[in-house]
């Protein structure tokens, strides 16, 4: 860091990169995934090793043993939803986790306020207004999905729950407003995430939103 009469070419850095992930967010926002209409994340962990390889650039998935609760969850939500396909809503979720984590970091409260449940919004809110008025900045970028499995599923009435566990490699922290790393590394770490969510399958809106986060 330079002394305080230099030019504050970080400030100026950071700045870029904000406007970066912004303009990235709304060209993902024109694609249909299910969830365009679909508590605030947590540290990294220290970088390790990916937990699954990435084929063709794609996330390796993985669905409920046929015999399990879920399995059946799954099965008696196609009889609720005829169009629901669960390969379908992994390739939706995985969209989806790049654009929470990424609208999360930017402050872009538009972007998230349709993709999370009242109570998954609130929090990140909150997180967001603490972070501006500290003049704080966050930095997250996911350089791969390794892994995106559904872990549980379970249906209440016409209310579908996916519980999905994400293994990602992303570089992610934040500074203050000098510049300086308050929390997390620029270096490339293994994360995972366990997100849940939700739909009322009786409802043309295709939307899963986000209701629960929590660490893996």
């Amino acid at each position: 860091m330079g002394s305080s009469g230099s030019f504050p070419i970080d400030l100026v850095l950071f700045g870029m990169i904000a406007a970066f992930l912004v303009l990235r967010l709304r060209s993902i926002l024109g694609k249909r995934t299910g969830f365009e209409r679909s508590a605030a994340p947590v540290p990294p962990a220290q970088p390790r090793k990916p937990a699954a390889p990435v084929i063709d650039g794609k996330a390796a998935t993985h669905m409920p043993d046929s015999a399990s609760p879920a399995s059946q969850a799954l099965a008696a939500m196609r009889t609720i939803d005829r169009s629901f396909d669960p390969a379908r809503f992994l390739a939706g979720a995985d969209q989806a986790f790049r654009m929470i984590v990424r609208a999360f970091a930017a402050g872009d409260r538009a972007t998230l306020r349709p993709l999370l449940g009242d109570e998954t919004y609130n929090a990140f809110d909150h997180a967001v207004a603490a972070r501006e008025k500290a003049g704080e900045t966050q930095v997250s970028e996911i350089r791969a999905v390794q892994s995106i499995d559904i872990q549980d599923a379970s249906l209440r009435g016409t209310i579908g729950s996916m519980t999905v566990r994400i293994v990602s490699d992303q570089v992610s922290y934040t500074t203050d407003k000098d510049g300086r790393h308050v929390t997390g590394t620029d270096a490339v770490t293994e994360i995972i995430d366990i997100w849940t969510f939700e739909r009322d399958l009786t409802q043309p809106d295709p939307t899963w939103r986000l209701v629960a986060v929590r660490s893996g």
